[in-house]
């Protein structure tokens, strides 16, 4: 699991353990550097102090302290060695003027070499002095912040925990609510950085919300449709169980068995009105010609059984639209089905698939009785049938047809028929170009 204030306190401590040793090592590295120039410098002083003295004259031992002494060297003009303030050191026994840094069997020494008349004086310095002194002087630097770190790294801990405490507020706001609690979280106290995950978490409310009042039209409206036939059934069944004859007893089963088609059917829809409007449809071309063509094969018997003449006008070259090959099928057949059971015996029903420019056109027309113009617009509510629409249907239909268009980004349009009863065109737009 991904902790933020974990996360947010190794970066701290991992910035402050790398910014504390860059400015150690660049103090040491300055220190040595300034530590080099001063003794370079103290070198010299002290060579040119030693110049002006006799020949033969005693030097004093300069310093005191084991390691720290300086090494000097007298030479007549002649290179005899007249004076050597530390006979066990190893030095050469040359001198090479100027500055040097000479390496012997006790480390590197820096070496300073005068030059006068009668006499060269030298000068020198074990190496390990000056870094020590540097590294003394790095440590005094670095020191107090080393010191510090833990107090920052403690204000980092605190500061961290006090700028996550919105969130915790937040999601205890959340954790706490039950699950009718709906209402959006309010943006008034939250902080500017986490306001965009409160929004994304405020649509997503709205749509549950919307989601349940659905769901909830939806069974009430399902319990409401399916209480009439259900009764219906049960009524049928009482007057199987009483019938005297047997043509009393085949008419109950007659009607008994068409009562289970009409819930059945109802059923049916209901299901394919929830996965309509709930699952996620696919994005793939489907050939809405052959997808029609492969419909109306499948409703030719019903069409037969009322001598209705069923015709199919589609391009040759084929109609391709962007969606799912299943829920289209179920919007085809909707409208094929609708368009047969409203025409009349040795009626008309047409079907006909364009492609335009901006999209495909599907349009299905019958010659029936059609639909007001004022009752357009509720026939695509749930449940609801024309006052001319006859027995058989549930009222579904152009409700799982609009859900499906919708979901497909097409348009539906109701109309009057040439034939002179009903046209249904649904345009669908263009596949995109990476489909």
């Amino acid at each position: 699991m991904i902790s933020l204030r974990r996360q947010l306190l190794v970066t701290v401590l991992a910035v402050s353990v790398v910014a504390t040793a860059l400015s150690g090592t660049l103090a040491f590295v300055r220190a040595r550097d300034e530590a080099n120039a001063l003794f370079d410098y103290q070198l010299r002083q002290l060579a040119l102090a030693l110049s002006d003295r006799p020949f033969g004259a005693e030097v004093p031992r300069l310093g005191g302290v084991a390691g720290f002494d300086f090494v000097i060297q007298v030479w007549d003009r002649f290179g005899v060695r007249r004076y050597y303030s530390h006979p066990h050191r190893v030095l050469p026994d040359r001198a090479q003027l100027g500055f040097a840094t000479v390496p012997t069997s006790e480390g590197n020494w820096r070496v300073f070499s005068l030059a006068r008349p009668d006499q060269v004086i030298q000068v020198a310095q074990p190496l390990r002095v000056r870094q020590r002194l540097a590294l003394a002087a790095a440590w005094r630097t670095v020191a107090p912040v080393l010191w510090v770190l833990p107090l920052l790294l403690l204000a980092a801990w605190w500061v961290i925990g006090r700028g996550l405490r919105p969130l915790d507020r937040l999601a205890s706001e959340v954790g706490q609510r039950n699950p009718e609690a709906l209402a959006p979280i309010p943006l008034s106290h939250t902080p500017e950085e986490a306001q965009p995950l409160v929004a994304a978490l405020n649509a997503l409310l709205d749509r549950l919300a919307a989601a349940l009042d659905r769901q909830r039209a939806f069974t009430a409206d399902a319990a409401h449709e399916l209480r009439t036939p259900l009764t219906a059934l049960k009524l049928q069944l009482q007057w199987l169980e009483h019938a005297d004859s047997d043509a009393e007893r085949r008419t109950a089963l007659t009607e008994l068995a068409a009562g289970h088609a009409r819930v059945m059917h109802v059923l049916e829809q209901l299901l394919t009105l929830a996965r309509s409007e709930g699952a996620p449809i696919a994005h793939q071309p489907v050939d809405l010609a052959r997808l029609a063509r492969d419909v109306l094969a499948t409703q030719a018997p019903l069409a037969e059984a009322r001598a209705i003449d069923l015709g199919l006008d589609a391009a040759p070259d084929g109609a391709t639209v962007t969606g799912d090959a299943t829920a289209l099928r179920s919007l085809v057949g909707n409208l094929v089905a609708n368009a047969l059971r409203h025409a009349p015996r040795q009626g008309r029903v047409d079907v006909r698939v364009t492609a335009e420019r901006d999209g495909v056109l599907l349009e299905v027309a019958d010659n029936g009785p059609g639909i007001a113009e004022a009752e357009r617009e509720r026939v695509f509510d749930r449940f609801y049938r024309a006052a001319d629409a006859g027995e058989g249907g549930s009222g579904l239909g152009l409700a799982i047809v609009q859900a499906v268009a919708q979901r497909h980004g097409a348009t539906i349009v109701l109309d009057g028929a040439d034939l002179g009863g009903l046209s249904v065109r649904v345009r669908f737009p263009l596949p995109a170009s990476g489909d």
